[in-house]
């Protein structure tokens, strides 16, 4: 009975198990007790070296690569970036939530995409403002109509080969967005909620799906804790970063706040930065401030 070393992907963990797609099929492994003894749990996403006896076809987790990040609600490790969608209406795009996912997302160190869905329904074109605003950032923007696939190519180029995941309050479309991606996939991500959700001894993790064009997208509705209080004054001001060019400032500790001679305060006056975007910005280091009193 011979014995390979491969290398491959974690893409879901069920009572135990692991699945690892090494590129040509999917492996069954049980991790290696010396996980359990240094308190180290393998993650979907995890980039895991596995030894495998053929005549099983069943292996074991061995080793795990570094994790260039990982997020603890959805659990998963290694994602490329966030496609945060939202509505242009119906609902109407709730600015506090969208900054605190933008403010979350390069927290955690994540590639950001901002998907404006519905703007059929928009015949106002609130949006544009909107797109415009966090454009000038930058962040990528895609605007799309996911009933009749307006904008859909650009979403899958942005996909494509790279680990995503999304996120956005309900009612924007994600569902209908993911079934033109690709179709099928809601659907097979909802089989797999239920299956999971029937044991009584399992734990529900994200689960990573290939796409047929390539790259993989995570079967979760997205960030379910953003509990921005845990980031520091000087975190928070490095998640805006249009901050970063224009803070040429008298302190080098400056928070951008209430401190003479800010270049970041300036650049708000000027028009440079946007207006909004600082107030926001304000508003969290108010809420942070406020935890660290007590």
């Amino acid at each position: 009975m011979g014995i390979f070393m491969i290398k491959g992907v974690i893409t879901k963990g069920i009572g135990g198990f692991y699945y690892v797609d090494t590129g040509n099929e999917v492996i069954e492994c049980r991790a290696r007790g010396k996980f359990r003894l240094d308190n180290i749990t393998p993650m979907v996403g995890d980039v895991v070296l596995i030894d495998e006896a053929t005549a099983s076809k069943q292996g074991y987790v061995i080793s795990i690569e570094e994790r260039k990040n990982q997020m603890l609600r959805p659990t998963i490790a290694n994602v490329d970036q966030v496609i945060i969608t939202v509505a242009a209406k119906k609902p109407d795009i709730n600015m506090l939530l969208l900054q605190k996912l933008l403010v979350y997302a390069e927290y955690i160190r994540l590639e950001v995409i901002i998907c404006i869905n519905k703007i059929d329904i928009d015949t106002e074109g609130d949006y544009i403002r909107i797109a415009s605003m966090l454009e000038g950032v930058p962040y990528k923007v895609v605007l799309t109509n996911a009933k009749s696939g307006a904008g859909i190519d650009e979403l899958k180029q942005a996909l494509k080969d790279r680990v995503s995941v999304f996120a956005g309050p309900s009612g924007a479309g994600k569902s209908t967005l993911l079934n033109n991606i690709q179709p099928g996939l809601t659907l097979k991500t909802g089989e797999l909620s239920k299956k999971i959700d029937r044991g009584t001894h399992t734990t529900r993790h994200a689960e990573l799906i290939k796409l047929d064009f390539g790259g993989m997208v995570a079967d979760t509705p997205g960030f379910t804790s953003m509990d921005i209080t845990k980031i520091n004054q000087e975190e928070l001001r490095a998640c805006f970063p249009e901050f970063e060019r224009y803070a040429d400032c008298k302190f080098n500790s400056c928070i951008h706040n209430k401190e003479p001679q800010c270049g970041v305060k300036e650049a708000v006056e000027a028009g440079n930065i946007n207006e909004e975007r600082y107030k926001h910005y304000i508003a969290f280091l108010d809420e942070i401030k406020g935890i660290r009193r007590y």
